[in-house]
């Protein structure tokens, strides 16, 4: 089957919500795929800035390659999923410019800690665990069997369940498995499930 990909770029106009941002030192300009193309516009508009590109909720890589050369990042686009994993990758203070809202915010320490919090809950389940389900998704550039087929070498009671949309919702109909190992893009979220890159080493 073809795939067919339509650019999605957004018309809202970035101008108004930068004139709202107040940061010192050097910024990491970074945004989602809809503000990407308005980047060289905001740089132009904060001359103290640089252009980073896009990140990803699930993938901050390139901006990891400049976290020792700026100050801080400033995310421009909407909602807080991508700039809250870069604020915990990087260890920086990431900004959110909103042009859909114009809202000027910040990730604050207590996002971050809630978020490690949640994190610590999971492996507390993880050691208490008896049986685990690793799961791999079908999609491009996601699917990992070789590191589940590895993971269920090291852990008794693992099972390897393939898919191509993580459901949550499906987990009920394997109550046996007493938690789920996402192998998958590492910012799936569930109250029972635990993203690899997460695990200590075993």
């Amino acid at each position: 089957m073809k795939t067919l990909f339509v650019p999605a770029k957004s018309l809202a106009d970035i101008s108004e919500v930068l004139k709202k941002v107040d940061i010192k030192g050097k910024i990491g300009l970074v945004s989602s795929i809809q503000f990407l193309d308005q980047l060289k516009k905001a740089q132009k508009l904060l001359k103290n800035s640089v252009i980073i590109g896009q990140i990803l909720g699930c993938n901050i890589k390139i901006a990891e390659k400049y976290k020792n050369k700026v100050n801080s990042f400033l995310f421009i686009g909407s909602g807080r999923f991508h700039p809250l994993y870069l604020a915990i990758k990087t260890k920086k203070p990431v900004y959110i410019a909103n042009p859909d809202t114009n809202e000027f915010s910040r990730i604050e320490e207590s996002d971050i800690q809630d978020y490690e919090n949640k994190l610590k809950g999971k492996l507390s389940k993880f050691y208490a665990a008896r049986s685990y389900g690793i799961l791999v998704s079908t999609k491009p550039g996601q699917y990992e069997i070789k590191k589940a087929e590895l993971l269920r070498k090291k852990l008794d009671n693992a099972y390897i369940f393939i898919c191509d949309n993580i459901n949550e919702g499906e987990f009920e109909n394997f109550r046996g498995i007493d938690i789920w190992i996402n192998t998958a893009c590492p910012r799936i979220e569930g109250k029972n499930i635990i993203n690899l890159e997460d695990l200590p080493k075993l």
